[in-house]
C-alpha cells in the first residue's frame, strides 16, 4: 500500500488522486465499492424499520413523503466520499424532518468522524443532536414517550460519532505505525551504507599507508638509474635489489588487502600475515636503512609488546609515512625518528628531517597520506600535528593514548 492510498483512509477521495495532485477523484477500489454497499444497504434496513413503524400512525401522503425522501438520502451516500462535510450536515437536517432519513444521516455522521478531527465536525454533531431532539416533537412516536426518545436519538448520534472517532484514531495509529516502521527500515539502510563507506575509507587508508612505502621506494631508487646511468655497478645491483624486493613486498601487501574484501571462506592470498606493531619499528627502520636513508631511531620505550596492538599499529603506520615523505621530499637528508611514552601518559612520536640540500626529483603523490594519518589518529583518541619547525625542514609529530 502506497502512502496515497493510506491517505484516502482519512482524507475525502476527491482530495487524493493517485498522482497527489489533487486535481481528479480516484477510482473506487473494489473495497470501496463493498464498504459502500454495505453503507447503502444499513441504512436503508434503518430507514425501512423506520418506515414501518411510522406508518401506523402517519396518513399515506406523509408515508409517501417520508419513504421518497428516505430513499434519496440513503442513495446520496453514494457521494459521502465527494463531499462528506457538506452531505452529513444536510443529512442532518433532513433527519430532523423524516425519521426514515435517519440511518442515512448517521451514516453521514459516521464517514464525516472517521474522516475529520473532532473540532471539524463539532458543528455537524451539535445540529445532529438538534435535530434527534427535534425529531422527537416534530414527529412524536406514540409509543415511545419524549423523554425516552430524546435520550434513545441522542445515545445513538454520540455512539455513531464516537465509533468513527475511533476508526479513525486506530487508522492513524496504524498508519504512524507503518510510517515509524518504514522510517527505521530507511535509517538502518542508511547506517549500513554509511558502515559500508567508512569501511571502504578504512580500507583506502590501509592500502595508502601500506602500498605508499613499497612504491616511494621503487620510485627513488628507479629515479636514481635514470638520472645516474653512470652510477658504480655496486649502486646499481642495490639499486635493482631495493627495486625487486619492494615490487615482491608491494605485491605481498596489496594481496592482504584484496584478501580483506573478499568473501569469508575464499583464500586470502596472503591475508594471514602478522599486521604491524610497535615491535615491528626497528624492521621499518633497518629496511629504510637498507634503501639509502639514515634514520635515527631514538626510544625511551623498554617494553613494545606492553603498547596495545591497535596504538602500536598506529604508531607503525605514521612512521611508516613519516619515513616515506622524507624520503620522496627530503632524500640524502638524515631523518630522526623519536618515540616516548610511558603508560597513563601517553605515546609521542616524531619524525623530522632538515631541508635538503639541494633539487629535489619529483615524485608523484596525492597528498592524502598526512590526512589520512590525521584521521587515524584522531580514531585512536590521539591527535597529529605536521609542519616546520623553526630550525627548517619538517616535522611530523602525533600524540596517542597509552592507557596505564
Amino acid at each position: 500500500m502506497t502512502r496515497t492510498d493510506r491517505q484516502r483512509w482519512l482524507l475525502p477521495s476527491h482530495l487524493v488522486e493517485p498522482g497527489g495532485s489533487g486535481a481528479a477523484r480516484p477510482r473506487r477500489t473494489v473495497r470501496d465499492w463493498v464498504v459502500d454497499t454495505l453503507v447503502f444497504l444499513l441504512a436503508a434496513l434503518f430507514g425501512l424499520v423506520a418506515a414501518d413503524t411510522s406508518a401506523e400512525y402517519n396518513s399515506e401522503a406523509v408515508n409517501l413523503v417520508d419513504q421518497t425522501v428516505g430513499a434519496l438520502a440513503c442513495c446520496a451516500l453514494w457521494l459521502r466520499r465527494r463531499w462528506p462535510v457538506g452531505l452529513a450536515a444536510a443529512l442532518a437536517v433532513v433527519g430532523a424532518l423524516v425519521p426514515v432519513a435517519a440511518g442515512a444521516m448517521l451514516a453521514g455522521l459516521f464517514s464525516v468522524a472517521v474522516r475529520r478531527p473532532f473540532r471539524e465536525i463539532a458543528w455537524i454533531l451539535g445540529i445532529a443532536l438538534a435535530g434527534s431532539v427535534a425529531t422527537v416533537f416534530v414527529r412524536p412516536d406514540p409509543e415511545t414517550g419524549t423523554l425516552l426518545g430524546i435520550v434513545l436519538g441522542t445515545a445513538l448520534t454520540l455512539l455513531v460519532t464516537a465509533w468513527g472517532m475511533l476508526v479513525r484514531a486506530r487508522r492513524q495509529l496504524v498508519e504512524a505505525l507503518r510510517e515509524r516502521a518504514e522510517r527505521a527500515e530507511a535509517e538502518a539502510e542508511l547506517r549500513a551504507a554509511q558502515a559500508q563507506r567508512l569501511a571502504r575509507e578504512a580500507i583506502a587508508r590501509e592500502m595508502h599507508d601500506v602500498l605508499a612505502h613499497r612504491l616511494t621506494l621503487l620510485s627513488v631508487h628507479a629515479g636514481a638509474l635514470e638520472f645516474r646511468p653512470d652510477a658504480p655497478p655496486e649502486q646499481i645491483a642495490r639499486a635493482a635489489g631495493v627495486i625487486r624486493d619492494s615490487a615482491h613486498d608491494a605485491l605481498q601487501d596489496l594481496r592482504e588487502i584484496i584478501g580483506v574484501l573478499r568473501a569469508p571462506g575464499e583464500e586470502s592470498g596472503g591475508g594471514d600475515r602478522p599486521q604491524p606493531t610497535l615491535a615491528t619499528l626497528g624492521a621499518l627502520v633497518d629496511e629504510s636503512r637498507e634503501a639509502g636513508m639514515t634514520v635515527v631511531l631514538d626510544s625511551t620505550v623498554d617494553d613494545p609488546g606492553a603498547v596495545p596492538a591497535a596504538t602500536g599499529r598506529t604508531v607503525y603506520r605514521i612512521a611508516q609515512e613519516g619515513l616515506t615523505n622524507a624520503r620522496k621530499h627530503a632524500p640524502g637528508t638524515r631523518v630522526t625518528l623519536t618515540l616516548r611514552g610511558a603508560p597513563g601518559d601517553g605515546l609521542t612520536v616524531e619524525v623530522r628531517n632538515p631541508a635538503p640540500d639541494g633539487p629535489v626529483p619529483h615524485v608523484p603523490g596525492s597528498g592524502q597520506g598526512l590526512i589520512g594519518l590525521s584521521e587515524r589518529a584522531a580514531l585512536a583518541g590521539g591527535r597529529l600535528d605536521h609542519g616546520a619547525p623553526p630550525g627548517g625542514g619538517f616535522a611530523l609529530t602525533a600524540w596517542l593514548p597509552w592507557p596505564a
